[in-house]
């Protein structure tokens, strides 16, 4: 079985790279002309392929609740802070393809180096930061968050930082609820299984189910951005547990934050 996991995930990585040339090409090319949403629709149309391929070739699915709980395609000044539980390379594909509002992603600038992905990543209005240069990265992630919310845009933020194993925390970073604070934008936890299906470090895609889960908004008004993380992590933990409890033989502590 093992086998016939690994020739389709090779068919998907196949197929991912025979599609992201082209469109690459087309957004950089687009760019010229034109800037924002034209040039965000197109990359988001590779992202597209690349989940309904993961479907297709892999049998990797998903179904989403709490989508109630975001402002609708119609609330285009509603901006919201998403926060989400990093297991995979999946989520950072699919919540484009699957929110309403435009998504600019707080991300390590190294990806920008990636051809064809990065050069088109590069073109988008997200936040791409030098994670070497920490006060730097804060300042770049708090302007230019800043501006974006202003526009109504949806920022989102892995507070792990990296991608998690399944079944385990990482250290959760207060950035995200820094600039909540900041902006008076309320936050969204998210928790996504995606480890269950596509898990960290590995080509490997196997069949069954992404779970997401998207909780309530919670305004960060008169909060501080530790204690607001701690209550964004014990959601998305509780949840995490909640959809995937053969992961989890264990109470789960809460790990240390820093900023």
């Amino acid at each position: 079985m093992t086998l016939v996991y690994a020739l389709r995930s090779a068919l998907f990585m196949l197929w991912m790279l025979l599609t992201v040339v082209p469109v690459a090409i087309a957004a950089l090319l687009l760019s010229i002309f034109v800037r924002g949403n034209p040039v965000y629709w197109t990359c988001i149309f590779w992202l597209r392929l690349a989940i309904h391929g993961a479907r297709i070739l892999c049998g990797v699915r998903w179904r989403i609740q709490g989508m109630e709980n975001l402002p609708t395609a119609a609330e285009r000044t509603s901006a919201v802070i998403l926060l989400s539980k990093h297991q995979s390379t999946w989520e950072t594909f699919a919540y484009p393809t699957l929110m309403t509002h435009p998504l600019a992603y707080v991300f390590k600038r190294e990806l920008l180096y990636i051809p064809f992905f990065g050069w088109a990543m590069a073109r988008m209005d997200m936040i791409h930061i030098d994670r070497s240069k920490r006060s730097e990265a804060w300042a770049k992630v708090a302007a230019q968050g800043k501006r974006l919310a202003a526009q109504g845009h949806w920022v989102i933020m892995f507070p792990e930082g990296t991608r998690t194993a399944r079944g385990q925390v990482g250290e959760y970073k207060t950035g995200g609820t820094r600039l909540a604070v900041e902006t008076g934008v309320p936050v969204v936890p998210i928790a996504a299984t995606s480890a269950r299906c596509w898990p960290r470090r590995s080509f490997l895609l196997r069949p069954g189910v992404v779970d997401i889960s998207i909780g309530k908004p919670i305004s960060p008004v008169g909060r501080e951005p530790g204690e607001l993380m701690r209550e964004v992590q014990g959601w998305i933990e509780s949840e995490m547990q909640r959809l995937d409890p053969e992961a989890y033989g264990h109470t789960l502590e809460p790990s240390p934050l820093r900023a």
